[in-house]
């Protein structure tokens, strides 16, 4: 006996743009058209060193499947990739390194901070190690855990994504943003 088919009923659809719609055509604002591209291809480049790394990983993998949220290509080189996810305890030594990996990606650029030790230097309270990366680069979106699992980064995802379809064309070339690269020595 055959089994019965079964289909998805699950699926979540995106919600059209604000707009005009009529036969064959539909006219909206140019923000929400970008916004809703950007929110659903962000270019995820991990810099993963602990074993938040490893949760990562694992979200990238079947059972979870990152690729259902537009973030197919995981990319390793910054000036491809507009989504920074730093995974795992960051040593002061590195923070210069990860604010230069920062500075080669493009603009929109979007920061995850995964994990306790990504987020605020977690249970390691010492001399060499950075107590979050909002010391050197800013970050959107904290995802808590020691370490996450993959359903929290997930979340992390989702709610950058929400912030990313919100955000203002207008927003990165605002006195508010550039007073907030100040903040952190970038130009």
């Amino acid at each position: 006996m055959p089994r019965p088919v079964q289909y998805n009923t699950k699926v979540k659809l995106v919600e059209m743009p604000e707009g005009y719609s009529g036969e064959g055509f539909m006219a909206t604002s140019l923000d929400k058209v970008v916004g809703l591209a950007r929110m659903n291809s962000l270019w995820p480049l991990p810099f993963a060193t602990s074993c938040c790394g490893i949760e990562f990983m694992a979200t990238m993998g079947s059972n979870y499947d990152l690729a259902r949220f537009g973030s197919e290509r995981m990319g390793f080189t910054p000036r491809q990739c507009d989504m920074l996810l730093v995974a795992g305890t960051i040593a002061k030594k590195m923070g210069p390194i990860l604010r230069q990996v920062y500075l080669q990606m493009a603009e929109p650029r979007w920061v995850i901070a995964i994990g306790a030790c990504a987020s605020s230097g977690g249970i390691f309270d010492s001399y060499s190690v950075l107590q979050g990366i909002d010391q050197v680069i800013p970050v959107d979106v904290y995802v808590p855990g020691c370490p996450p699992r993959p359903e929290g980064i997930i979340d992390g995802i989702l709610k950058l994504q929400e912030l990313v379809h919100n955000e203002s064309l207008r927003r990165r070339t605002g006195p508010q943003y550039k007073a907030l690269l100040e903040g952190y020595g970038i130009q």
